[in-house]
């Protein structure tokens, strides 16, 4: 017998949401209003597991949510169809916040087919026990026809991980793009245009940066092949649903993933008396007198995900930490740790910062730089103790040219 899940209060909220993309075709997700810290990512304004569940002749489920919420997958298609009418459940991703719930949900739909690629069959086999379980092995170009529509997979291995796939129903020139085109957003609304467009592409930059960064050559690869598509609505897996500026949202991810900086500098910096804090101060003051966006970013007073955004768009970056044990502030290096991991590319930039008796922070910071094959301006920019005026100047200086250089790359 199979449990109902449907529940009043449930129903209640639905109504109150937008959550149909087309006739038939709903939104049956999770809003995560609380979660902040989604593996690293500050998630400030927390996220959705979003899945969708397609009604025909026969109904599919497109991905599922993350473990703890399963059930409140399975009260929201309650309250659309019966549990036992559910034929397919497409699995784009195996990564735990979409197929986390999986387990659940097969067993609460006895009559559905598990509809993944190869790869993301072998890595469930990894996650946990799928024996039971009907599967359908598919590949780019294959269909599943569900009456009226038609399901067909596009595989995009490594964006972001190697199992990942798209899927499209060419009939309603909608995509189900999995994590590709999303963002950590909670939000009642379900479409990206109701909210203002600033706001929904400041939070999908922030999500490409921190996410898809180091994917930008298989990213470009899928751009590519969605040329070849009719597309008019785009679902991913976490955030906002885009049914207009879809042209806006391709052209920014054609920039991200070809690593087009910006007219942008960015002098990030960790200090321990403040020493290498008025160095980074007079970098920005040299930097400001030019026609470039400058900001000054300390570490301590952001975050790992703030830092990696500003990155994204940003030509040229001057980097400075105090010395500490012969080496860079730890919050420093935790942000040069994080910053070589997502591989950004096509940067200029220095290092700089104080020492006293031991030396060691700016020279790590160069030794990290050089690791990421940023182009560099010029040796670490440092000062013994205090800095005086001349070097103050020399920052100023040194600021001037990271802007002319973040102009000419631009």
């Amino acid at each position: 017998m199979v449990q109902s899940y449907a529940l009043s209060g449930q129903k209640e909220l639905n109504k109150s949401m937008n959550t149909e993309l087309r006739k038939n075709i709903t939104w049956v997700g999770y809003i995560d209003w609380t979660v902040r810290d989604f593996h690293g990512y500050t998630a400030e304004r927390g996220t959705t597991y979003n899945a969708y569940l397609i009604q025909d002749d026969k109904t599919a489920l497109v991905d599922t949510v993350k473990a703890p919420f399963g059930h409140r997958l399975l009260q929201n298609i309650s309250n659309l169809t019966s549990l036992n009418s559910i034929d397919y459940v497409v699995c784009n991703h195996a990564e735990p916040d979409h197929a986390g719930a999986l387990p659940e949900i097969m067993a609460a739909l006895p009559n559905a087919t598990l509809v993944l690629d190869q790869k993301c069959m072998d890595a469930l086999s990894e996650h946990g026990d799928m024996s039971g379980w009907r599967t359908k092995i598919v590949k780019t170009g294959d269909t599943v026809t569900l009456g009226n529509r038609t399901l067909r997979f596009i595989e995009t291995p490594m964006v972001h991980w190697p199992e990942s796939m798209f899927t499209l129903v060419p009939e309603e020139k909608l995509l189900f793009s999995m994590d590709a085109f999303g963002q950590h957003y909670a939000s009642t609304q379900r479409f990206a245009d109701e909210i203002s467009l600033g706001t929904v592409m400041n939070e999908t930059r922030a999500y490409y940066a921190n996410i898809l960064m180091p994917y930008g050559k298989q990213i470009a690869k899928v751009l590519k092949q969605m040329d070849t598509i009719d597309i008019e609505m785009i679902a991913p897996s976490h955030g906002l649903i885009w049914r207009t500026h879809i042209a806006e949202l391709l052209e920014a991810y054609g920039n991200w993933a070809a690593h087009q900086p910006k007219r942008k500098i960015l002098v990030i910096y960790d200090t321990m008396w403040e020493s290498t804090g008025e160095m980074a101060r007079a970098i920005l003051e040299g930097a400001s007198l030019n026609d470039v966006d400058a900001q000054l970013i300390h570490v301590r007073s952001s975050n790992l995900t703030h830092i990696a955004t500003e990155s994204l768009e940003a030509a040229a970056i001057a980097f400075g930490s105090s010395t500490l044990n012969n080496g860079m502030m730890p919050m420093a290096a935790a942000v040069m740790t994080y910053l070589k991991g997502l591989r950004p590319q096509g940067k200029a930039g220095f290092s700089f910062g104080s020492f006293g008796w031991g030396r060691g922070g700016p020279e790590a910071v160069h030794d990290f730089m050089e690791s990421m094959k940023w182009e560099m301006l010029r040796e670490p920019l440092k000062s013994k103790y205090r800095p005086s005026s001349e070097i103050l100047d020399e920052c100023r200086n040194a600021g001037r040219m990271l802007a002319e250089k973040a102009k000419e790359m631009a």
